[in-house]
């Protein structure tokens, strides 16, 4: 693979609600340190109906990549899940201040769906590649299923990244 050549992609598919989706924050900790810059990790929004707060944390996330932290973002906010189940929104603006960010433009994207249509569109996205619980990866075309278990997940996500990080063979 020449240095020219575009990062393969591992998409996550994520509900920042969810307490598997937590569990997969070491799994993808992992995934960055190992191969860095050469695999682009990819958070996609499948905020799951039952968890109600769900829809307005992905709408956050997207705040916070504007605002340049999104990755730490969504660690501190998966990280606490059950605090978000129990106080909801105030919680995600409250992370956001906890984090140095603008709260108050937090509070604002939140109440006028600025990000909504990002999150609807993954969400879409999502249904449309066969998506149906989190956490879901996608990488080289292959749709891996983190919901029921996520025992050997990280190794076949490895596998397939090395695959595709060595390039067609000669």
């Amino acid at each position: 693979m020449s240095d020219s050549s575009p990062a393969p992609v591992l998409e996550i598919w994520c509900d920042l609600q969810c307490p598997d989706c937590r569990t997969a924050l070491d799994d993808l900790r992992a995934l960055r340190e190992r191969y860095g810059d050469r695999l682009e990790v990819r958070l996609r929004h499948f905020p799951l109906e039952k968890n109600k707060h769900a829809f307005a944390a992905a709408q956050a996330a997207e705040e916070a990549w504007d605002q340049g932290r999104g990755w730490a973002y969504v660690e501190a906010v998966l990280g606490r899940v059950e605090e978000l189940g129990r106080k909801g929104e105030p919680f995600l603006v409250e992370v956001a201040r906890e984090l140095g960010l603008d709260a108050e433009e937090f509070d604002t994207a939140l109440v006028d769906g600025r990000h909504i249509l990002i999150v609807d569109a993954d969400q879409a996205e999502g249904k449309a590649v066969g998506v149906t619980g989190t956490p879901t990866y996608v990488i080289g075309g292959e749709r891996l299923d983190g919901g029921k278990s996520q025992e050997g997940l990280r190794e076949r996500i490895e596998e397939i990244a090395d695959r595709l990080l060595a390039g067609p063979a000669h």
